[in-house]
């Protein structure tokens, strides 16, 4: 079973985020059980939304222990969010 999470963000900075999320995207579809990780520049004005699916739960878990996450999404991005949604998911029908 896949771990999906949807992450929205709404910022005033969306061009300096893009860019920031640019290698960090990199970086984590090279971690073990990233199946996915896809950064989208919203269609509203400010708002950045990625989409993450890897094996596990815990391989999520890991990717939010990476030196490159806490680096750039806690030390470069979230100081220059004024909103962050974190949704996680799985597949519907998976009994969780």
């Amino acid at each position: 079973m896949s771990f999906v999470v949807v992450a929205r963000y709404v910022t005033a900075h969306r061009d300096r985020v893009l860019e920031l999320l640019e290698p960090m995207a990199a970086d984590s579809r090279r971690e073990p059980g990233c199946l996915r990780y896809t950064v989208h520049s919203g269609t509203e004005d400010g708002v950045v939304v990625i989409v993450e699916e890897y094996e596990s739960e815990q391989d999520f878990t890991g990717h939010c222990e990476s030196e490159h996450f806490r680096r750039i999404v806690l030390g470069e991005v979230v100081p220059l969010l004024s909103e962050r949604q974190v949704t996680t998911c799985v597949p519907a029908g998976s009994g969780r």
